[in-house]
Parts: structure tokens; sequence; C-alpha cells
């Protein structure tokens, strides 16, 4: 995990394109949320942390810049690191309840990090309720959201005495033979393309260029409440707890898989709020872009960014249920047979190498041909616990890289699955309502499938 002391490393051609795509109005980091009823020790935490974070080079690193042109930023260990500066005891206002809390996590969101440090800060929270709640922020240059993810689990125990949570491969069972069972992870969005099936897609040479042509041929996604100019002011909401067996039940009934079920309701809820601020003309789709995992499952944590990029059209501009459903279905039908994601992790590698303005030139391109950033990601399905406190939530929100103004995440946890908006203040100002229609559609979907 660790290197000799003082010593520098360069940043990946991807992970510099991730660093130089930041701007005021468009930070790069990611954000996660970890409530309790109970009160989460501080002194414990800082411990954990000590232990089990800091032994990892990145944490204790900042990126330093070169005087060069075309010259790549670099790794270097901060001679000054200090935790005190990256583990923050704070405090909500009265009533320190989900709305406030929101307000804070939206704020943060909205807020820098600090690039004469490494790359990362934790906010604990400690009159969340009657319990506490963990902010984290960590930049998109660190490492990607799965491997962010299994990251924070580093941070979290099985039980109250602190026996630290074992990681499986992806949280993918296994069967006594050793073959993977179909899980939630296997239909979540970060799997509609496997690294070996990347991978294979990505040697027909001509299937590549082919889809890379392709690429550059979508048309700009059309005007929406969803998009302008950034301001630098973001919101972030999330959603009551889903239980993960009514869903599972409701997409047995109608065929479907998990994935299928979430993209229909959250389709819904965009579709439901455009049409409280306006029209929505038949027939519209918006494109949402999706990361692809291309790391093979494992146990161990590995920095960088490992992912592609797949373009998701959302048919907001469908009426029913069942249009929408289907018409997603058969998206993503096409999706998992194409190697869009390697190509697009192509391009983001060679956005890396090129300059600052042509790699601007790049994210614009990104920009115009989307509207939102979603993402998925499966989490353990059972109680986990944080310096002596049971977590009772588990919530993130990605970066919506390429200048938008819409992030879409869903998380499974302990049996549930939850949405998280993160948007634009400015396009924007009452995500609430996006959630609102979220927990509709889903309603809907269980009448419908009964019926």
């Amino acid at each position: 995990m660790s290197n000799e002391r003082g010593a520098t490393e360069v940043l990946s051609n991807v992970d510099s394109a991730w660093l130089r795509m930041e701007e005021p109005t468009n930070l790069m980091t990611i954000t996660a949320l970890i409530t309790s009823d109970e009160r989460i020790d501080y002194q414990r935490l800082k411990t954990d942390i000590e232990d089990r974070l800091l032994p990892f080079d990145r944490f204790r690193q900042r990126v330093v810049e070169s005087r060069f042109p075309f010259a790549k930023p670099r790794w270097e260990e901060d001679q000054n690191f200090s935790l005190r500066a990256h583990l923050k005891r704070v405090a909500l206002p009265h009533p320190a309840d989900q709305g406030t809390l929101q307000e804070m996590v939206s704020e943060l969101m909205s807020t820098p990090l600090d690039y004469s440090k490494p790359l990362w800060q934790f906010h604990l929270i400690e009159n969340y309720g009657t319990g506490s709640a963990m902010v984290a922020r960590i930049h998109h240059c660190i490492a990607d959201g799965i491997a962010l993810v299994k990251v924070m689990f580093k941070l979290v125990d099985e039980d109250a005495d602190g026996t630290p949570f074992k990681q499986e491969g992806s949280e993918i069972p296994r069967t006594s033979a050793g073959k993977r069972r179909r899980s939630l992870v296997d239909e979540g969005m970060d799997a509609v393309l496997s690294p070996a099936r990347a991978l294979d897609l990505a040697r027909n040479g001509a299937s590549a260029i082919g889809e890379l042509g392709k690429l550059l041929a979508l048309s700009s996604d059309p005007p929406s409440v969803f998009k302008g100019k950034l301001g630098v002011t973001k919101r972030a909401v999330w959603s009551n707890p889903v239980p993960l067996v009514e869903v599972k039940a409701t997409t047995k009934r109608l065929g479907a898989t998990i994935n299928d079920l979430l993209l229909t309701a959250v389709t819904g809820a965009l579709r439901a709020y455009m049409l409280q601020r306006g029209n929505v003309q038949p027939g519209l789709a918006v494109r949402a872009v999706v990361p692809v995992n291309l790391r093979p499952p494992s146990d161990e944590v590995e920095f960088g960014n490992r992912f592609g990029l797949v373009f998701l059209a959302l048919p907001v501009g469908l009426a029913t249920i069942p249009e929408r459903l289907a018409a997603l279905k058969a998206e993503m039908d096409a999706i998992k047979a194409s190697p869009q994601a390697m190509v697009a992790f192509g391009v983001l590698n060679a956005m890396g190498m090129a300059s600052p303005e042509i790699e601007s030139i790049g994210v614009g391109i990104f920009a115009r041909k989307a509207t939102a950033v979603m993402t998925n990601v499966p989490g353990p399905q059972k109680l986990l616990y944080m310096a002596g406190a049971p977590i009772r939530e588990f919530m993130f929100w990605v970066p919506q890289s390429g200048r938008l103004g819409l992030g879409v995440s869903i998380l499974s946890y302990n049996g549930h699955v939850r949405l998280g908006i993160a948007v634009d203040a400015g396009f924007v100002p009452n995500p609430g309502m996006i959630v609102t229609y979220f927990h509709q559609e889903l309603d809907d979907l269980v009448r419908l499938s009964k019926a």
C-alpha cells in the first residue's frame, strides 16, 4: 500500500483527465453520506482512519502540477500532512433534521477541496437527530466510484465491537463451486458490460472504430429544464429507503430486472418534474451518461479510474409506464452488445494526454450529447457499523462530469434501495420533487405488476 516516503508518481492519463475536468461550477468530487441513530465516536473514527485509510498512499499525497507544458501532474507526499485538516467535527443548526442535513451536504458539495493538500475530507456531524452523520468527499482523480465505495467500507465493521467488515469480491455471492450467482450486482448499471465481455468486444477493431464513429455522431441532447449554464451552488437530496424484497417481487411479476425497474421509475420521475415545469414533447428522449465498471471482481482496493461510459436514452416523452419500461429494456439490451464503454474509456485516456485546451473541447462534446450522469452501486445487504454505531443510511453522489447539471445515484444497502439526486440549483431549485415523483412511480409500478 505504501511507497517509499517522499517518492512521486505520475497520474495516469484517465486520472489526469478527471483532475483537469474540474471547474468552479462543476467540481469533480464524489460525495458520500453515512447516518446513524447513535453517536459515532470521534476518537474511535480517528483511530480507524489512521489505521485503515492512511496506510494507502493516496490519502497522504497531494497533486502537484508540472511547470512544463503537456507534462502530466504527479502524486507527491504531503510533508505537512495533518489529519486535522481532513477530519472535521461540525454541528447542524436547529432542528438538526434531514432538511438541515441536506443543506449541509449541498453546501459541502458546492465547496472545492484544498489543492495544496491531499484531495479528500471527512465531516463528522455529531448532532444529527439522536445520532450522527458523516459526509465524505474524495476527488475523482483518486479513484472511481466503485473503488471509493470499497475504500469507505474499510472504515466499517461487522459489529459494534470493531470486527472489520470483510468485503467479498464486489459483493458478488458465490456458490460452493465458486461460480457467480445472479444478484443485484449482476443487474446494476455498473455491470451492464462485464470486463471480460468489454475486452472481447474491444479486440474487434472494426467494431470499436464503428462505435467511436457512432459516439461522435450522436446528436446534441435537446434543451430541457436540466440543461443550461452552470452555477456554483449545488443541491443534494435523497429518497426514503425502498425495501429490496418489494422491488424484487415487482420485477418478478413484470418479467423485468431490478435495473429495468429502477431506470423506469427514474425516467418517470424526470418526466413528471418536466411536466410540472412545462411541456414534454411526445417521443422526447434525454441521455444519461452511465459509468460501466471495467475491473474484474476483486476484494482488493485498486485506486485510479477504470471504467467506461455508455449513453443511455431515457424515454421521458413516452406517456405510459409500460411504454417506458419496454423502451428501456430494449435500450439496455442494445448496450450490452456494444463496445461503447471501452471506446469511451479510450477517449478519456486520449483526453488525459492532450493539452487542457484540447481536453476542454472534448468535455464540451460529451456535455452536448447528454443531460445527466446516472450510476448504480450495489452495497452489502446486511447491517454494518462505523466506530461502534450502526449505520442506518448510506448514500453517495457522483460529480456531473462533462458540465452536466443533473446527477442520479442509486445505492442498495441492508435490504433497501435509495435514490440520490444532485443538481445545479439554478436549473432545479426543488429537487425534492424528483424524489417524490420517484416514490410515486415505484408505487405505480407495483400496482401495475399486480394488475
